[in-house]
């Protein structure tokens, strides 16, 4: 799925031998950014340990407690017919326009029609923007007939987030949509084509078969208090924000896939309230050193060991390596890996054509491993 700061690359690129080697004497794993889940269900997955996977929007809780809190494969055939059943009922009572082709008047009906649809809350906040009547209406209707037990629950939202990524007509991720310029038409036309139902079953599928050795738990909330609760013989991973724009804003339409009701939104990004977008100290420049200074000396206290991504250079919220190195130094031994990784630019500027800003940068990445002194 689209995600700006995922760890996949670096798992084959040092980070995942470093894991390996760190988790050999653990009693549990702990994610306290854990994101797009990239590295909570890696370790969940490969270790006999159990996972715990921290983070502040409900969405990741969704991504990684789909794998890491089951043990087994999950019977995900009937389930799926019944659900895509209930779903087709719902969205055939709503009839939406389909795509035929892109207009810069084609799109502006599409929204009109969109934002018409009161009891499609889905719809009425991204339909037009970011998905197409089609797409939206799908996702509405399989949200709203997802199931209800436990842990199909679970998976099938997974499995809904991760179609609604793949399909949204926007740079690497929901923080603006692509607009029906003459550049970008073709970007929409190619993003509205995809199937999302049959993303969602395909999902669906891949993430039924995947489980962790260990069963895991997952949290909502500040990285900060989740480390009180760290314990003795606990392997803590810290990858924390780089950006100094809270990442609620690239990802507040998985966040209201998740919850199913966005409320209501503006701008041209299609934003919820503010109040429903969770904010990081880490991505305000002025705390974010001070809050990471916080959450070494916590583990530090603890008397268990971390292990730290971040990129090398400086960053929009005033953290650099060099800063989280000189912090980690402050309160830990460090030994220091560094390795090539791709980082996102938060929605290059690039339009296809070989000009602008690409979406996605290679940079240098820091691991550090971090002993108690």
């Amino acid at each position: 799925m689209k995600y700006m700061g995922s760890k996949r690359w670096m798992l084959q690129n040092g980070l995942g031998d470093i894991l390996a080697n760190s988790g050999r004497d653990t009693k549990r794993f702990v994610d306290l950014f854990a994101g797009s889940g990239a590295v909570a269900t890696h370790m969940a997955r490969h270790f006999p340990l159990p996972v715990l996977a921290v983070d502040l929007q409900r969405y990741s809780a969704v991504l990684t407690g789909a794998i890491i809190q089951r043990k087994a494969p999950l019977l995900w055939e009937d389930v799926w017919t019944n659900w895509q059943a209930h779903a087709l009922e719902v969205f055939r009572s709503h009839r939406p326009p389909k795509l035929e082709k892109i207009t810069r008047y084609g799109v502006l009906s599409f929204r009109g029609w969109c934002e018409r649809r009161t009891r499609l809350p889905l719809t009425r906040a991204y339909g037009g923007h970011y998905f197409s009547p089609v797409q939206a209406t799908w996702l509405d209707a399989l949200r709203a007939t997802v199931p209800l037990e436990e842990p199909e629950r679970t998976v099938a939202l997974a499995a809904l987030l991760d179609a609604g990524s793949r399909c949204a007509a926007s740079p690497g991720h929901t923080a603006q949509p692509f607009q029906p310029t003459r550049s970008a038409k073709p970007f929409i036309l190619q993003a509205w084509r995809k199937d999302i139902a049959a993303l969602v079953k395909s999902s669906f599928s891949e993430l039924s078969k995947l489980f962790a050795q260990e069963k895991g738990s997952v949290e909502t909330g500040d990285a900060n208090d989740a480390a009180e609760g760290i314990e003795e013989g606990d392997l803590v991973f810290i990858d924390p924000p780089y950006s100094g724009v809270h990442y609620s804003r690239f990802y507040h339409v998985l966040e209201s896939i998740t919850c199913g009701e966005p409320g209501v939104v503006s701008g041209v990004g299609r934003y919820p309230d503010r109040a429903l977008r969770p904010q990081s100290r880490y991505s305000i420049r002025g705390q974010a050193r001070e809050a990471l200074s916080d959450l070494f000396g916590k583990i530090a206290a603890k008397g268990v060991r971390a292990i730290v991504t971040f990129p090398e250079g400086e960053c929009s919220n005033g953290l650099s390596g060099d800063i989280v190195r000189e912090l980690a130094r402050q309160h830990f031994r460090v030994c220091e890996k560094a390795i090539q990784s791709k980082f996102s630019t938060l929605g290059g500027t690039s339009d296809g054509t070989g000009k602008g800003r690409a979406a996605r940068q290679s940079a240098r990445e820091l691991i550090l491993s971090l002993t108690p002194t």
